[in-house]
């Protein structure tokens, strides 16, 4: 059965990242609706992955709140450099739309972090120039109303009542502003995964829930949901999981007496299920796995950090390629170390990170580094150039190796 089809959700575009950690000045252009970001340890994978977890929780959580538990400028702001922290993401609400641009600055002062700047932009039109129809700073700013502002409409002076508060978040609440409100729609509904075996072992109060969690340790609450609400969905999940697990036979989420929930495996030819506590952690993250890719009101946005742990590395080729089809409804953001899951991408959606000699992040894509094109032209696979070397990095013990980058015209050298 494939995977069920949706609208066209919202796409990034591009991401620019300035001042962040290891990213002193670091630019995603033409993303794909799958992007994959590889490179030794230490090279800034997990951190832009954290861009990307950090927005969601200054909207779900506030901007304070994700602030203080990443350690505040001291630890944020990259080594050395100056200014605000930065990000910029150019984005589209649906396919063909126009391209709208998010510039969000953060500052911070003796009393805590503040907005410096956070503005809007898009261009009206074909010829239309580019125009800001919502600009703040610091709590205080502009905003055109409506669901198809133009630079000719009238603007609204707005103050929020904290200079760390979002202007897209708080305005974003307001059904006069549907602009705003579509950004902050999409952005508070990333998902992020952590996913770890231990915590699909949790054993959570009853009760059927949607989604999985960051770490998963809710995966019994939702195949409980879905045994109730989407039982073919989760018919094809358990089919999948049999495929790649032998002699897994069944998966079934009881409820105890106190009102906890119990996540059971079995496997043939034995009668009787065992608990998830004492499953293998690689049946359950590929079962959790199965779960978020799986899932029937899925995210505008998913994130998966390193998922070839505790996997096989013959499955990955088949992950890889089921993260390609949930990207059809959902932009995915994947980190890896495995040439396994690599052997299965395309040149285009891979980029390739690693510390200059500064000690900040470059990132290339990998179609834009030396030979990769025409060695794939020749039937080559990601994965196979990447453990010969030809990328650059990725070789702990030739930590000196850097990637190429691409001349002015766009060729590798």
């Amino acid at each position: 059965m494939p995977m069920p089809t949706f609208a066209s959700p919202p796409r990034i575009e591009a991401l620019k990242i300035r001042n962040y950690r290891a990213l002193r000045d670091v630019s995603f252009t033409n993303l794909r609706p799958m992007t994959v970001l590889l490179g030794p340890n230490g090279s800034g994978k997990s951190t832009v992955f954290d861009v990307f977890a950090f927005l969601s929780e200054s909207f779900s959580s506030g901007l304070r709140k994700a602030w203080d538990r990443r350690g505040r400028f001291k630890e944020l702001r990259s080594r050395g450099a100056e200014g605000p922290i930065e990000f910029e993401l150019r984005y589209r609400e649906r396919r063909n739309d126009p391209i709208i641009t998010y510039h969000l600055s953060v500052d911070e002062t003796p009393r805590g972090p503040v907005v410096a700047a956070e503005w809007l932009q898009w261009r009206r039109g074909a010829s239309g120039k580019p125009f800001r129809f919502l600009d703040f700073r610091e709590g205080r700013g502009e905003v055109i109303t409506g669901d198809a502002p133009d630079a000719q409409d009238r603007r609204v002076k707005e103050e929020l009542d904290s200079q760390e508060a979002l202007a897209v978040n708080a305005l974003g609440q307001l059904a006069k502003h549907p602009r705003v409100a579509a950004l902050r729609r999409f952005i508070t509904g990333w998902s992020l995964s952590y996913l770890t075996a231990d915590h699909t072992r949790a054993v959570p109060e009853a009760g059927p829930q949607e989604h999985l969690s960051q770490t998963g340790d809710n995966l019994a609450n939702v195949i409980q949901f879905l045994r109730e609400q989407h039982e073919d969905l989760l018919k094809e999940i358990l089919d999948k999981l049999r495929q790649r697990v032998p002699r897994m036979d069944r998966v079934d989420a009881d409820v105890m007496g106190d009102g906890r929930l119990l996540l059971l495996l079995k496997d043939a030819p034995f009668d009787k299920p065992i608990l998830a506590k004492w499953a293998s952690d690689g049946t359950l993250k590929m079962l959790a796995y199965l779960v978020a890719l799986y899932d029937p009101a899925p995210p505008a946005l998913m994130g998966l950090e390193e998922p070839e742990n505790h996997l096989h590395p013959k499955l990955l080729y088949e992950l890889a390629e089921e993260c390609r089809e949930a990207s059809a409804h959902s932009q995915l953001i994947v980190t890896t170390h495995s040439p396994f899951f690599l052997n299965a991408l395309r040149q285009e959606e891979v980029w390739v990170l690693n510390r200059d000699a500064r000690g900040y992040t470059e990132a290339f894509r990998a179609a834009e580094l030396m030979g990769i094109p025409e060695h794939m032209g020749a039937g080559a696979k990601l994965g196979q150039l990447w453990m010969e070397g030809f990328f650059g990095v990725g070789d702990p013990t030739s930590p000196d190796l850097r990637p190429l980058k691409p001349r002015k015209d766009g060729h590798a050298r």
